[in-house]
């Protein structure tokens, strides 16, 4: 894998990071999803799939796994995802022999907008909840288990929409930082395509995850890694990373702010 290092960021905490044993990765989640289907009584696991390498990940694995038990939901919104993902996402289910349907979001997004009140970003988490809410709907009707395709990367820094794509019953795949699962992906066989393609939630046009956040993968998994895996401070983080202390909190600051997305609703105490 080629990583695009920032300028002055240090390159051996990437390779510390990304030296996994990806065999045993699979083969610890293949048995966390047969016995947590088995231990919950259900039919099976149903999960979004996007054309982007996280889902993709869960697609592989499922297949490996679970493939008579799984559902994948293609849930393009036509002036939003780029064609390009669809055409990845059914061919992917295609080669993999995987269930799957493919259903329009766009028209259902749009009729929301006659009854409330405009905001964009408002609007674009709505897209995210929507997929929710249909994925539900068939584990409702199934039995099934919803799975999270989300990452540790995303995960720690609440980059997720709460209630959307956060909304998951299992997550297979969060204790992989994002420059983990590229390399795992690579492992598990992943056309090269999906692998190299920029992440993002597509919840507007041209939206993705790098433009938003405003630093790299490579960058926040550093950060993120020497943090809450090395139990390193914010100054040590930034020297070590060769990453600016600004960036180095602004990372830290989105985990802070976000936590009520990580945790149960609170209870008033009585």
């Amino acid at each position: 894998m080629q990583y695009h290092f920032s300028k002055g960021l240090n390159p051996a905490i990437l390779n510390e990071i990304t030296k996994k044993d990806f065999n045993a990765i699979q083969e610890k989640i293949g048995s966390f999803l047969i016995d947590e289907i088995r231990e919950r009584r259900s039919q099976g696991v149903i999960f979004g799939l996007s054309g982007g390498i996280d889902s993709a990940v869960i697609a592989v694995l499922c297949a490996k796994f679970v493939r008579e038990k799984s559902l994948a939901l293609i849930m393009p919104s036509a002036k939003i995802t780029p064609p390009s993902d669809t055409d990845d996402a059914i061919k992917m289910v295609d080669s993999l022999h995987l269930e799957y349907k493919l259903i329009e979001i766009g028209f259902i997004h749009k009729e929301y907008s006659k009854y409330i009140e405009p905001s964009p970003l408002a609007f674009g988490n709505l897209g995210a909840r929507i997929r929710s809410n249909i994925l539900y709907y068939y584990a409702n009707a199934r039995n099934y288990l919803v799975l999270g395709s989300g990452d540790k990367s995303e995960f720690l820094i609440g980059y997720f929409t709460k209630y959307g794509d956060g909304a998951a019953d299992l997550l297979p795949i969060a204790s992989l930082y994002k420059t983990q699962i590229r390399e795992f992906a690579k492992f598990l066989g992943i056309p090269q395509n999906i692998i190299s393609k920029p992440s993002g939630p597509r919840l507007w046009e041209g939206h993705t995850a790098e433009g938003e956040i405003g630093l790299t993968y490579e960058e926040v998994d550093s950060i993120l890694y020497c943090i809450f895996d090395k139990n390193l401070s914010i100054e040590e983080t930034a020297k070590l990373t060769d990453i600016s202390i600004s960036n180095v909190d602004k990372i830290y600051q989105m985990h802070k702010r976000s936590e009520h997305k990580r945790i149960t609703p609170k209870v008033c105490a009585l």
